[in-house]
């Protein structure tokens, strides 16, 4: 037997004899002991539990191997590698028992009592299966499961301070009551007194009557869907620390409740922090993660009281085990989180009297009609898919909610953590999810939008100084270029080459046009410059370079880049090329380009 004690006060026993391959049960109980035990790396119930089927599965497959390993000395590194690919068992159930069951034997106590061969087969390296990503809520999703959220859950509360307001009103002013009114509010006192809800007489019926009943004074299993989806949204907390939360807390000047929640996923002894929750105005207890604490405390108390637990989760159920008694009260996720896996919020978002559905999703195209159109071809058919119910999750509630807060925070992600690193709030929540990444891209495509309206803005500022470009796409011989309106020794030497410089030609080198003096400006500055020259036979050179400038864009940060090169980029992109058809500058484009010459525009050369 190998006892569990977890740093929670959960426990378990594990009986190691019950397994096949009674050969391996020593070595078994040894490992298991020390991955569960007191000094071990497992500390929660549910971590012993994987622990557990590890080992339960490991040795269901030894007594099943051909031939069957007796004792830890026979293993061989062919029944490892069936292990790790045995038919039967998901890709991530293979993975995750072969890590556990190497970390098992990789205990310093248990070094040497595999074969070297078996124990280099399990030491190999593990690829993680890929898991479906889980993806966020839309907006119009996220805001029709808060409101229907809310709606349950003040539902709920009218429910309880109604019957609460009966026994209130039968000791303060009886004969205000109606026979009816005043009837209920007898029974519900007795409840009250005693924590014991009335025995009914007619089966099945009579069961739900009861627990009708109890649910004027108490909260029952079918109020937990509402009440735990509005703590994930309001909160912004995972779902194993709002099963936890705590009866204990303090108030701060009636603005705000601290209290320590549990986050068991930041590792071993590190598995408590203290928050501070806004209460919010009176009224809006729905609304703030501190007001909903309180009275989620509010309508659990008499639970609490019946049962002595100091779980802020306690409800009534209707047991036959304890049938009129105060068993009946009871902490649903005190002995093991995972007890209340009855609780679906899928199925109460789908039962409620509206209904939540998800976002419609693009009509799929069907098999063609035999419908005829006018050309007395099959027409294709499109049919609109139907409504399907919202799932809901905390990991979808989760992940919406950090997308959302990241949003706000304008991505920031350092800032954007909250119960988790900025890493994990990156890998585990925003990057599978398909509504950030659409964010993203619209940040993305109009921060680039802004940098370039920028470099053309900075483009056409120094155009008004010095003047715009010449370009002529129609004009390579003297006789064209002259006719194109340049002088005919300009044109001259600019079919001639004489004038080319870097990428461009420049027609009066010595009169730079805001300055009057010899120019000793960057080749970059040509594309702002009124000497500025472009015929055909530059449009090789001027590919080349927006080439380059894009090879040097993958090495420098946006903001360099941007500012160095993004006007020149800009001024070539939108104001020389858009002046060449696009078949010419795709003629171009097919040939080999020459080489950017980006060298010219770099330390030491760009400097006059």
């Amino acid at each position: 037997m190998v006892d569990f004690h977890g740093d929670d006060n959960r426990r378990a026993s594990y009986n190691v004899g019950t397994l096949p391959a009674p050969g391996w049960h020593p070595l078994l109980a040894e490992a298991l002991a020390l991955r569960i035990g007191p000094s071990g790396g497992i500390r929660t119930l549910s971590g012993s539990k994987m622990s557990w089927r590890a080992c339960t599965n490991w040795a269901q497959f030894l007594s099943k191997a051909d031939p069957i390993p007796s004792a830890p000395e026979e293993l061989t590194r062919d029944h490892v590698d069936a292990f790790y690919a045995r038919p039967g068992a998901s890709p991530y159930t293979r993975h995750t028992d072969m890590r556990e069951m190497r970390i098992q034997f990789a205990d310093s106590h248990l070094k040497g009592r595999l074969p070297e061969d078996a124990w280099d087969a399990l030491k190999r390296r593990l690829t993680k299966p890929k898991r479906a990503s889980v993806s966020g809520y839309s907006d119009g999703e996220f805001d029709r499961l808060i409101a229907a959220a809310r709606m349950d859950t003040a539902r709920i509360v009218r429910r309880i301070r109604s019957g609460e307001e009966l026994i209130r009103r039968l000791h303060d002013e009886p004969e205000a009551l109606e026979p009816e009114q005043h009837s209920l509010a007898g029974v519900l006192a007795g409840m009250a007194a005693s924590g014991e809800i009335p025995m009914l007489q007619g089966g099945l019926a009579d069961r739900h009557r009861r627990a009708v009943l109890a649910s004027h004074l108490y909260l029952t299993w079918q109020d937990l869907p509402a009440l735990l989806a509005l703590l994930a949204l309001v909160t912004e907390r995972n779902g194993e620390t709002l099963k936890e939360l705590p009866v204990r807390h303090r108030r701060l000047e009636d603005r705000a409740v601290e209290l320590v929640v549990v986050k068991r996923r930041k590792g071993t002894k590190r598995w408590f922090e203290t928050v501070t929750w806004e209460i919010g105005p009176k009224g809006r207890e729905l609304h703030t993660p501190g007001g909903l604490y309180l009275l989620l405390l509010e309508l659990t108390a008499r639970s609490r009281a019946a049962s002595g637990s100091s779980s802020a989760f306690c409800i009534w159920r209707n047991v036959p085990q304890g049938a009129g008694s105060v068993v009946e009260h009871f902490a649903p996720f005190e002995v093991d989180l995972s007890h209340g896996s009855v609780i679906s919020m899928t199925k109460w978002a789908a039962a409620r009297t509206k209904p939540l559905f998800a976002d419609p999703k693009p009509a799929a195209k069907t098999k063609k009609s035999q419908v005829k159109n006018v050309g007395g071809e099959a027409a294709e058919k499109v049919s609109p898919a139907g409504p399907a119910p919202l799932k809901v999750t905390f990991n979808r509630i989760k992940t919406s909610v950090d997308a959302r807060r990241t949003k706000a925070l304008g991505g920031h992600l350092p800032s954007a953590a909250k119960s988790n690193t900025a890493q994990v709030l990156f890998t585990n929540y925003l990057q599978p999810d398909e509504n950030t990444r659409d964010w993203a891209e619209e940040v993305v495509t109009e921060a680039l939008a802004d940098a370039e309206q920028a470099a053309w803005d900075a483009h056409a500022t120094a155009v008004g100084r010095r003047g715009e470009p010449t370009v002529i796409p129609t004009a390579e011989s003297p006789q064209q270029l002259e006719q194109a309106g340049l002088p005919a020794t300009t044109a001259r030497d600019l079919a001639d080459g004489a004038l080319d410089t870097a990428w461009t030609a420049c027609k009066d080198h010595d009169q730079h046009p805001e300055t009057g003096a010899t120019c000793d400006d960057s080749f970059l500055a040509c594309f702002h410059c009124g000497n500025c020259l472009v015929t055909r036979t530059h449009l090789p050179k001027l590919l080349g370079l927006l080439e380059g400038l894009g090879a040097m864009r993958q090495r420098m940060s946006e903001d360099a880049w941007w500012d160095r090169y993004g006007p020149a980029w800009v001024a070539i992109r939108r104001d020389i090329l858009a002046k060449f058809t696009p078949a010419e500058v795709d003629k171009v484009r097919q040939q080999p380009l020459p080489d950017a010459l980006l060298d010219l525009v770099e330390a030491p050369w760009d400097q006059p």
